[in-house]
């Protein structure tokens, strides 16, 4: 069984004792991974699918998504230290999602048998911080318009539909959540931008031209191999 690419270099046995320890369970769109104030002794790595991590406010309001965890990428949670630990966040299924739960300590020990290992969890780790930075200073710094074309672009990478554009199955208040900005704002920007010929939707997907939006994403990758170039994407 195919687990991630992280992986792969790994002796056969020990890759198959992973395996083993290992569950895979799917969840339908909306469905809650793991609450917060869970305890749990997994990290979860994306087999498909697409997950959200959600910050919650005092009360339960003013709940941000934070970032998003696409296929093949880990949600690493609060610490890799200890072999459980309680979260500080809430992982929700934005798409309907199969997610491997990976022992914590199991895969500590194979980080300490092979640094190799180790430093590509940390790689990702790293280009998450960045990531979100990024994302904030957006929010901090963007006209509406911008910021929704932004996320709007980032989708389609995150959750690409089948004939292009992003899954319509995203819906405005988790653009919202992710933007900072309120539902009706992303709703009234959307409109004007499918007014202007710039966002098309069909049955399948959302879809905005390939230029649509300067982006400087910059999304994590699990590869190993170090010497591989990342994406990239126009500047303007």
């Amino acid at each position: 069984m195919y687990l991630n690419a992280l992986v792969s270099g790994l002796p056969a046995l020990e890759r198959a004792a992973l395996v083993q320890a290992s569950e895979l369970r799917s969840y339908r769109r909306n469905e809650t991974v793991l609450a917060v104030d869970e305890w749990t002794d997994r990290f979860y790595c994306v087999a498909n699918g697409l997950l959200r991590v959600v910050a919650h406010g005092r009360g339960g309001s003013g709940d941000v998504t934070t970032e998003f965890i696409r296929r093949d990428d880990f949600f690493l949670g609060s610490s890799f230290t200890e072999d459980r630990h309680q979260a500080t966040q809430t992982l929700i299924a934005a798409l309907p999602s199969s997610v491997y739960l990976i022992p914590i300590a199991a895969m500590r020990k194979l980080c300490e048998r092979h640094p190799q290992m180790a430093l590509a969890l940390l790689d990702i780790a790293m280009k998450r911080v960045s990531v979100m930075r990024g994302q904030l200073r957006r929010i901090s710094a963007l006209s509406s318009e911008d910021l929704v074309s932004r996320v709007l672009h980032q989708l389609t990478q995150l959750a690409p539909a089948s004939t292009g554009g992003y899954d319509k199955r995203i819906t405005q208040s988790v653009i919202a959540s992710y933007s900072g900005l309120s539902r009706e704002v992303v709703n009234k920007t959307m409109r004007d931008l499918e007014s202007r010929g710039l966002v098309r939707r069909d049955d399948y997907g959302v879809h905005v031209p390939a230029d649509f939006a300067a982006t400087d994403f910059d999304l994590p990758s699990p590869e190993l191999d170090s010497d591989k170039p990342a994406t990239s994407l126009r500047k303007s």
